[in-house]
């Protein structure tokens, strides 16, 4: 390696000082080993998911048609990943190898890392001298090429020699103060704040009142911004961002009753509408909205507060809410011969679940009040779009879990 000549004004950073002393062949030889850290990485096959589930749940938003060929493809998908995550996490841990070379390159990321952190100080930097600086550079540099041979004698060797330059010239400067850990945790913090808020949020199914649409323990992500950027805390939507909540939506929100619950159902009157429903069939602004008989006999999975999975009879329907076809439940016996009418305020919409009448909904105040209640457009958390994970009824394992496994079926399932 030939070192550069010390410069009288040393780079303000250690990464740009190595950038520029690296040779073609290193710098090669860190892109492929930055590849293979990410492609090894516990948290690849997450990402890979995570980075095709946003085009796809775009896909099937605007095109729901496409679900047809997509879903396969992402189901396909999961369960290869699911594969890639299992073969990682075997070869990870069986590999004397792999297992001490990851710590090793884990400590030489961390000391390089630490040298960064303090030659960034500007006190730091009126004190070394360039040539100190120059001879840090470079160890640095020789830490990172053994690092990437995956060398396992060699790399302690360079990560000792780096470690006792930091101990003699920079010692003083090692422990970091409050300010920085506290920078660092509000940072991420942050980040982490944002994307759940604005961006996409988990939501767990721990209820039978939107059988046989969402299945108890279906894990599904909500889009928060499609109807605009919600205030979080003063439950206000400043403006929209792709259009406000429609007919048929199922959506996730805060209970304006109970603001310690959030509810998931499905939209079926928007501002302006009369919702009334007679025999079960809904009708808006006098409209029936069309409803066909499936299965007078459908059995759905049910569990009790106490984890116990039981059958339930129902009435399985069909409806078309605006354009938007989806399934219902009804209970024959209980079926109510005249609802409403429900006028819808401005700034609100009416909701009801599709198990018709296991569902504490807008007919029957949330099930707190007992009386008819509206979602305020601030309320609403966003608009669920996809199943990504299910740990219900009957899946894999489920033998050793209560009657409770995972469910490959409803793998990247659309919320219809």
């Amino acid at each position: 390696m030939n070192a550069a000549s010390p410069s009288a004004n040393p780079p303000a950073k250690l990464a740009t000082a190595m950038a520029a002393r690296r040779t073609p062949e290193q710098v090669r030889a860190r892109r492929k080993l930055l590849w293979r850290e990410m492609l090894t990485s516990l948290w690849a096959p997450l990402c890979i998911v995570a980075l095709v589930l946003f085009p796809y749940t775009t896909l099937i938003e605007f095109v729901p048609t496409a679900a047809a060929w997509a879903q396969p493809a992402m189901k396909g998908l999961g369960l290869l990943m699911v594969a890639y995550f299992v073969a990682l996490l075997v070869w990870r841990n069986v590999s004397p190898r792999e297992k001490q070379l990851r710590r090793l390159r884990h400590e030489a990321h961390e000391l390089i890392a630490e040298n960064e952190r303090i030659l960034q100080k500007p006190q730091v930097r009126e004190k070394l001298s360039p040539a100190l600086t120059e001879e840090i550079t470079e160890q640095a540099l020789k830490v990172e090429s053994a690092s990437a041979e995956g060398d396992p004698e060699k790399l302690p060797r360079e990560v000792r020699a780096l470690e006792a330059l930091t101990s003699q010239h920079l010692g003083a400067f090692r422990k970091e103060s409050p300010m920085d850990f506290v920078g660092g945790f509000v940072k991420m913090l942050l980040v982490a704040l944002v994307f759940r808020t604005f961006i996409v949020e988990p939501y767990r199914i721990p209820s039978g009142s939107m059988l046989p649409t969402l299945q108890i323990g279906d894990q599904v992500f909500i889009n928060k911004f499609i109807y605009g950027v919600r205030v979080p805390f003063a439950n206000v939507v400043p403006f929209v961002i792709v259009r406000p909540p429609g007919r048929g939506d199922v959506i996730v929100f805060n209970n304006p009753v109970n603001e310690a619950t959030d509810y998931i159902k499905r939209v079926v009157g928007v501002p302006g509408d009369t919702v009334e429903i007679f025999d079960g069939v809904v009708h808006i602004n006098g409209q029936p909205q069309t409803r066909e008989s499936v299965d007078s006999e459908y059995i759905v999975h049910n569990i009790t507060d106490a984890g116990q999975w039981y059958d339930q009879q129902e009435s399985l329907y069909r409806e078309n809410l605006s354009g938007v076809p989806h399934s219902v439940l009804q209970t024959p016996t209980r079926m109510r011969r005249h609802e409403g009418p429900y006028v819808v305020p401005e700034g609100h919409v009416f909701v009801m679940g599709d198990n018709r009448d296991n569902s504490s909904d807008s007919r029957y105040g949330l099930g707190i009040t007992g009386k008819t209640e509206f979602v305020p457009y601030g309320h609403i958390k966003g608009k669920a779009m996809v199943v990504w994970l299910s740990l219900g009824y009957h899946g894999l394992l489920h033998g050793l879990f209560g009657g409770t496994g995972l469910r490959l079926d409803r793998f990247f399932e659309p919320v219809r």
